[in-house]
């Protein structure tokens, strides 16, 4: 989800102008699942709209940070300690209501495992919390035949919206892994044409029941528009099934590993680049 890409050698990097929320209203939407909206005066002007993936980058300081929001994030980092910055979360938007000015943002909860689950469920109206963005670039295409959703609970948030997104009559068949019925949501925009297939994962490993659903599953005829996101094992999996189909033209595909099980968020997105490169040669070298 990251842009890798680097600044021209003569041009200075452009500062990142953070954005405040502040919470209004959270609510637990499935047993392991929690939706906070942000509104405030820090939304304003906020641009999000364009696509269906987009999200956001979560400032959270760490316990006992002597600072509050707002901060200077470069500030910081030059007078601070490495564990004393804050450590940064990816987000999907779930909606941004313009109108309203309100950002809802879901959560996966397990506990207190890691750091942004545990402050959705301890958040509070009028608490604040600093954040970049919006990032994104994929919205189902309208000159689409049809359309494949398929991801696990960190790509449900997207899968959601582009099921709002879609235009009418269109094909789509829509894969949802969560862990088990109770994690199922059941106000998705479910259009004439669309197909939603919830997977339970029980005790296997994550992705897993979404490799073998997709995998036997007879696509429609015709170009069909790739949206597969989720754990990175099964993601590759994945593509490489589709790549043996379609070819994976990258205008009619958005494939990402979210995650990789095992690692952190910083990890994955440190060996994310070297991942991704890896697969590339091996599609490459792989035989047309």
């Amino acid at each position: 989800m990251s842009d890798a890409r680097s600044p021209e050698p003569d041009r200075p990097r452009r500062k990142r102008t953070p954005r405040i929320g502040e919470v209004l209203r959270t609510s637990r939407i499935t047993p392991h699942m929690i939706r906070v909206v942000l509104g405030g005066e820090g939304l304003a002007g906020f641009p999000a709209g364009e696509f269906t993936d987009h999200y956001v980058k979560l400032l959270f300081p760490p316990p006992g940070a002597p600072y509050g929001v707002p901060y200077d994030v470069d500030e910081l980092r030059a007078e601070l300690p490495a564990e004393q910055w804050p450590v940064t979360r990816t987000y999907t938007v779930r909606a941004w209501d313009a109108a309203s000015g309100e950002l809802t943002i879901d959560f996966v909860h397990h506990g207190d495992e890691g750091i942004a689950g545990p402050w959705a469920a301890a958040a509070r109206p009028g608490d604040r919390i600093q954040f970049m963005g919006p990032g994104g670039a994929y919205r189902p295409r309208p000159d689409a035949d049809w359309h494949l959703l398929a991801g696990d609970e960190s790509a449900l948030p997207a899968i959601a919206t582009a099921l709002d997104g879609l235009p009418p009559g269109t094909r789509a068949l829509a894969f949802l892994e969560v862990a088990g019925p109770d994690e199922e949501q059941h106000d998705l925009t479910l259009a004439p044409g669309t197909e939603l297939r919830w997977l339970h994962r029980g005790d296997a490993a994550p992705g897993e029941a979404l490799v073998a659903a997709v995998r036997g599953t007879e696509l429609p005829a015709g170009r069909g528009h790739l949206f597969v996101h989720g754990e990175a094992y099964a993601v590759r999996e994945l593509r490489r099934h589709l790549r043996e189909l379609y070819g994976l033209a990258p205008e009619w595909t958005s494939i990402s590993g979210y995650w990789r099980r095992g690692d952190t968020e910083d990890r994955w997105q440190a060996s994310k680049p070297e991942w991704n490169a890896r697969i590339a040669a091996e599609e490459t070298s792989a035989p047309a």
